[in-house]
């Protein structure tokens, strides 16, 4: 390892490379419960395109492991080291390089963070929609990574629609671009889209070119509450089926108000079974909440609650926005889940859940992004309980088998990682994983990049 920092130091400035093991070790890990991490020979905080070139060529030299990462908030395991690896971590790549509103697209790097380009782009009367619940403190890189979501999704989409165009360095240290800074462009394979969602694995991205919308109107939002998940799903449905497009579509259980009333202290009825959080940012939110609040009640609702402005929506909101700590606090270890289902079958999917947090004996309590389908199932246990973590992961297990029974996919916006290889074998087939694990090698022959996420068995 002296020869890898020997070579590492020839191109990078002093302070860009932490050979300090105590420090090093903060680095080895995002915030994913079962997921293995081992121990990084160095971490590296490149500053250039040219520092990451340096890196990857030393690297590939080497055969030294690059693992790549953002702000390592990520919930599958993607961003965790291997032992003996370098860790690339992008977070000092953080400026924003342009804002051209006549073309309505911004370049940045890839350590930008997702709420510092929402507030920049705004001043120019402009949005970047994907907003993903920890967009205060995630990283674009990673958001491309990860190929994140967020609760606007429902009416505009994820972060693969907003990604024109990439620069990428490769395992071998070239540099790539791909993609376009026009509205329209079809020449080619489309490689930017192959690099949304790679988690690391084909390439390290070092700018990306976004696609930006008008800002829209303020938001409104009404709180519906229901007695069953099954009342709530219909309503969902009718929702969708009646031709709405709300902002957002939030859905919460019992477990999980439950748990935002112990932390929050809202009030919020004990007697509810799910709440739903509707939103529209529309040029007369006010009415569309009023058609959407009837379709509520039809469907059974027992309260609900429309907000008369901005202040008051983002109070409805709160509660949303307290879930992952609430859930946190009722057994101070969570295990997020992210299975995505047909809105048809969200109820089902939902009731399945809590048939199987009975028969594990667990609080497992859930948010979903209702509106498409995206569920966040997060099972609360003692990480100090050897046989409560037992049950968790087999709870995990059972809640992936059920997203796929009725024809969902493992994951809608978190990422494969480390946490969900073997279920993504499943998802995909053998024809299907073969052919992914082809391209990866096209990209890195090697091997060297992200090893161990995504596919089983894809080590270095």
């Amino acid at each position: 390892m002296s020869e890898l920092v020997t070579r590492l130091r020839e191109g990078l400035p002093p302070e860009t490379i932490i050979t300090d093991p105590d420090v090093t070790a903060s680095y080895a890990h995002d915030m994913a419960s079962f997921c293995p991490a081992g121990a990084p020979a160095v971490v590296v905080l490149p500053r250039t395109v040219e520092h990451v070139q340096h890196v990857l060529r030393t690297a590939s030299a080497l055969r030294v492991p690059v693992v790549p990462q953002g702000a390592r908030t990520g919930l599958s395991g993607a961003a965790n080291a291997v032992d003996g690896c370098v860790v690339l971590s992008l977070v000092r790549m953080d400026a924003i390089l342009e804002i051209d509103p006549v073309n309505r697209y911004a370049v940045v790097e890839p350590g930008v963070v997702n709420a510092d380009l929402s507030k920049a782009v705004a001043a120019h009367g402009l949005a970047y929609p994907p907003d993903p619940s920890s967009w205060e403190q995630c990283t674009i890189g990673g958001n491309i990574g990860t190929g994140s979501g967020g609760l606007c999704c429902v009416k505009y989409g994820v972060t693969a629609e907003y990604v024109l165009g990439l620069d990428v360095v490769l395992a071998d240290g070239r540099l790539l671009s791909t993609g376009r800074r026009t509205a329209k462009g079809v020449a080619g394979y489309d490689l930017t889209r192959l690099f949304v969602g790679s988690e690391g694995t084909l390439g390290v991205v070092v700018r990306a070119v976004l696609a930006l919308r008008p800002a829209p109107p303020p938001q409104l939002v009404l709180a519906a509450e229901f007695d069953s998940m099954a009342a709530a799903g219909e309503a969902v449905t009718a929702i969708m089926a009646a031709g709405h497009t709300p902002s957002l579509l939030e859905l919460m259980d019992a477990t999980t108000v439950a748990a935002v009333n112990r932390l929050t202290r809202m009030g919020l009825p004990e007697s509810i079974q799910a709440l739903l959080l509707a939103g529209f940012d529309t040029p007369d939110p006010a009415a569309d909440l009023a058609a959407v609040g009837e379709l509520c009640r039809a469907a059974g609702a027992n309260e609900v609650v429309p907000a008369e402005d901005a202040a008051e929506s983002e109070m409805l909101l709160a509660a949303r926005r307290a879930t992952l700590v609430a859930l946190e606090a009722v057994k101070g270890t969570t295990m997020i889940d992210d299975v995505c289902v047909p809105r048809s079958r969200l109820a089902e999917f939902l009731d399945g859940v809590a048939a199987i947090a009975e028969r594990h004996r667990l609080a497992i309590g859930v948010v979903a992004h209702a509106g498409d389908g995206n569920t966040h199932p997060t099972v609360c246990f003692d990480s100090g309980d050897e046989d409560e973590c037992r049950r968790a992961q087999a709870s995990f297990d059972d809640i992936m088998g059920l997203g796929l029974e009725l024809g969902g996919t493992i994951t809608g916006e978190h990422g494969v990682g480390v946490l969900k290889r073997d279920w993504l074998a499943r998802e995909l087939g053998p024809e299907n994983a073969a052919l992914q694990r082809s391209i990866r090698e096209v990209f890195d022959p090697l091997g060297i990049l992200n090893p161990g996420k995504v596919f089983p068995g894809a080590d270095a």
